[in-house]
Order: C-alpha cells, then sequence, then structure tokens
C-alpha cells in the first residue's frame, strides 16, 4: 500500500518523464550550434565562416516541402575589447536566409540577404540546406577600420524566424513550435 507521499512522488515523476524525456524521444529533438566557426581577412577585409548543424529536423523539412518558406536569421557582432570598460561595440549584422519550395516546379530556391547574386535554385534538397545552414566569405568589416595590435571580440548566433500563419492555421502551431531553433551564442576573441 502506497502513502500518499509516494502517490505524489510517483505522479511528480510521471509528470517530470512526459515533460523533459518523452519530448525529446517523440520528436527527435537535436539542438541546433554553430560549428566551424573561422575568423580570417583578405587584403582589404575581415571575413567570417560559419555552419549551423541541427537546423533541420524531420517537422521542419515536412513543412518546407509542402510549401512554408523558412528564414533563417544569422546575428553577428564585433567588439573592440577593453580592460576595466564596456567593450564598444564597432560592427553589427543581421542576416536572413530564406528557403522556398515550389511544388510545381519540383525547385528550392534559397534566398541569402547578403549575397547579392540571384536566389540559388536547385531539385535538391541536400544541396538547399547547405546553403541555408553555411556563411562563407562574409565580409564583416574592412581591415582599415580596424586598429593593429588591438583585441577584438566576434560574437554570432542563428535562429529560425518565428513563423505568422492565417488565422485558419493557428491550431497548428503546436506542431511549428516543435521545430522553432536558436542557438548559443559562439565567440571567438583575436588580435588584429
Amino acid at each position: 500500500m502506497l502513502t500518499r507521499n509516494h502517490r505524489t512522488l510517483s505522479a511528480f515523476s510521471l509528470i517530470l518523464f512526459f515533460c523533459l524525456i518523452l519530448p525529446s524521444t517523440l520528436f527527435g529533438a537535436q539542438e541546433a550550434r554553430l560549428t566551424n566557426l573561422i575568423v580570417t581577412n583578405t587584403r582589404d577585409n575581415l571575413l567570417l565562416y560559419l555552419n549551423v548543424e541541427g537546423a533541420f529536423q524531420d517537422k521542419m523539412k515536412e513543412a518546407i516541402l509542402s510549401g512554408v518558406p523558412t528564414t533563417f536569421s544569422f546575428l553577428i557582432s564585433l567588439n573592440s575589447t577593453r580592460n576595466f570598460w564596456l567593450d564598444k561595440k564597432i560592427a553589427d549584422i543581421r542576416l536572413a536566409h530564406t528557403i522556398k519550395y515550389d511544388n510545381l516546379k519540383k525547385e528550392f530556391s534559397v534566398n541569402r540577404s547578403w549575397d547579392n547574386q540571384n536566389p540559388y535554385i536547385t531539385q535538391s534538397f541536400e544541396k538547399a540546406q547547405k546553403r541555408m545552414t553555411e556563411i562563407d566569405s562574409l565580409p564583416v568589416i574592412a581591415l582599415k577600420d580596424l586598429e593593429r595590435g588591438r583585441q577584438y571580440q566576434i560574437r554570432a548566433k542563428a535562429e529560425l524566424n518565428k513563423l505568422t500563419l492565417p488565422f485558419y492555421l493557428h491550431y497548428v502551431l503546436f506542431v511549428v513550435s516543435l521545430w522553432d531553433f536558436e542557438t548559443d551564442w559562439y565567440t571567438i576573441d583575436f588580435i588584429y
């Protein structure tokens, strides 16, 4: 015979299981994260490279394949670090990558806000995903605007933009929220 405390503890354990463990196993939760963050330069500019891993979950793939446009935002900031004083913000960049699937043409279109080319068109979902999750050779700032011998910090983060659904689709908001993501800030300190 269970006492009242044992029943309360059992109920609490069951609630904890449903809240913490079950959602990640049922929905295949995988944390999105930034990888391969590289800061380098050309003769004239400071450049940034990065990738996002774990961004495309099954529910997101299904939504994209059904024609829902999806946008990833990348937040990048460059600061001059100063001892005993607040860091000085030098550059603050917000980028957007948007993927759309055309069911009639059976092709994906990827627009990158910082890339002045026409949209990238492909019939391969894998190639479209790769284009969505990478930043390559992004000019962050002109080297002439940096001071030699000074310490700097570049921070980057990626997130999925929240969808604004038509009124009649608000009942699927729960399913949509299962594939929201936001990475942690990734930071690199360097001396120019």
